[in-house]
């Protein structure tokens, strides 16, 4: 099926008919180009509807923004993708994890790709005392990533009280957002 806007319109328009106009109030949509043309043209021919984005992809690009023009979110986010990163590829680290965490994941799904980030950051913050106490385990030390440079680097995040400051920064900011999200 073709997705033009006027396509679009069309099958829109077609829906509407069908249930009746008189019984359509709103009509909620993708946010993409030919949507938001599809959603003029239904308000221009039909006066007594609304056409909308929906909610979940609106506050995702909030979410997107603060990521991409907040330098410290962006920084703070990769920091938490990568911690997550090099603990679920090694099974070492993750056999670690599982025992200091007693079997909590780090990484949630979400609604979208942003959400997922504020998720993934919301659990580190949960476990940020076994995530200390992991690297800084004798375990840790004496297991041969830990004397690499990448391993040093996670390491030194982990244990930075300036990325856990970021951290509760990101969350206050964005908590409300996921919460209605």
């Amino acid at each position: 099926m073709s997705k033009t806007a006027d396509k679009v319109f069309e099958m829109l328009d077609a829906i509407v008919e069908r249930i009746g106009e008189e019984n359509v109030v709103q009509v909620i949509t993708d946010n993409a180009a030919n949507y938001k043309v599809a959603g003029q043209l239904l308000m221009k021919k039909r006066k007594s509807l609304f056409w909308t984005p929906y909610a979940a992809y609106c506050i995702d690009l909030i979410l997107e923004d603060f990521e991409k023009k907040l330098e410290v979110h962006q920084v703070t986010i990769a920091k938490g993708r990568r911690i997550t990163s090099y603990i679920y590829s090694r099974t070492f680290l993750l056999s670690m994890l599982r025992h200091f965490t007693k079997g909590r994941n780090l990484i949630r799904p979400a609604v979208s790709w942003f959400a997922t980030a504020y998720l993934t950051l919301g659990c580190l913050n949960d476990h940020i005392m076994q995530l200390m106490t992991m690297f800084t385990f004798k375990q840790w030390s004496s297991c041969r990533v830990a004397r690499i440079e990448e391993g040093k680097q996670i390491q030194n995040c982990v244990l930075d009280n300036r990325f856990w400051h970021d951290v509760t920064i990101y969350i206050k900011a964005t908590y409300l957002l996921i919460k209605i999200l």
